[in-house]
């Protein structure tokens, strides 16, 4: 998402133009257009998942290949369709994140061990992450994408930080039995447990996200002696990035160390 991101606000290449593209959101307008994140995010997270889960569950692999493909391509020609991004934006965001899976497919396994084990883990996560919201590419006008690319970043850095934790408490909340796993069935009592899950996590997710957001809102606006009715502070580099990458961090952690903890109390895993 970072690449992606970056490139966009580096190559700096127009969304289609309106008309005669009917646009239906307009809160990016002052975004860049290539390549297409959601495409990659798509693309990345339906791929990875699909490569990373032989090993882990059984499940026959050409149906997990539709399933992946057709996630992806609904996400992908919904960019089209909100007259978001060109078909141009859309391939070159699958071809990049085709490259950078095919990249660093074999060094998944180090990746993850380093991740969960390392005592350097949690410190690289959040340095190098925080540095990376600090260095995004400047433009000369105001856009989402520095804010968004924070956001991501910041709750990539709260779930690493997590998974090390729970690793080194010995609860991982992992798949138990020989690997891989038959898939359970699909029952009424798991569709239910699974909604009630959904509903917890989006309670404490959000509600985390209000609290630390106000909190670390009004301690920047107080370090740099701002009224709290300036919005436009908001936008600034030296509020934007800390008050995002600070409750998107406490969203990662409430979400990998905190809600797992609750489903288990509350009898739903």
């Amino acid at each position: 998402m970072y690449i992606g991101q970056a490139m966009k606000d580096l190559l700096k290449l127009p969304r289609p133009p309106s008309p005669p593209v009917v646009k239906l959101e307009m809160r990016v307008d002052a975004e860049y257009g290539l390549p297409s994140t959601h495409a990659m995010a798509a693309t990345a997270i339906s791929f990875t998942l699909l490569l990373s889960a032989p090993s882990r569950v059984q499940f026959c692999f050409q149906t997990g290949l539709l399933i992946a493909a057709t996630l992806s391509s609904m996400v992908s020609l919904s960019r089209l369709y909100t007259g978001m991004h060109s078909v141009l934006d859309v391939v070159c965001g699958i071809l990049i994140t085709a490259v950078l899976i095919l990249l660093t497919y074999p060094w998944w396994e180090s990746f993850d061990s380093f991740q969960l084990y390392s005592p350097l883990s949690p410190i690289v996560a959040l340095s190098l992450l925080l540095l990376l919201s600090y260095t995004y590419p400047e433009l000369d006008h105001y856009s989402t994408t520095r804010g968004d690319t924070t956001t991501i970043l910041g709750a990539c850095a709260g779930s690493s930080v997590g998974y090390w934790l729970n690793a080194q408490l010995g609860n991982t909340f992992d798949l138990q039995g020989s690997l891989p796993v038959p898939l359970p069935a699909l029952t009424a009592q798991a569709v239910a447990r699974g909604a009630a899950r959904s509903l917890v996590g989006v309670v404490a997710l959000v509600g985390t996200r209000q609290v630390v957001r106000t909190l670390s809102l009004d301690a920047l606006y107080s370090w740099y002696k701002l009224p709290k009715t300036d919005k436009e502070a908001r936008r600034r580099k030296e509020i934007e990035v800390p008050s995002k990458f600070v409750t998107y961090t406490a969203v990662g952690l409430v979400n990998t160390i905190v809600v797992n903890r609750v489903f288990v109390l509350l009898g739903l895993l």
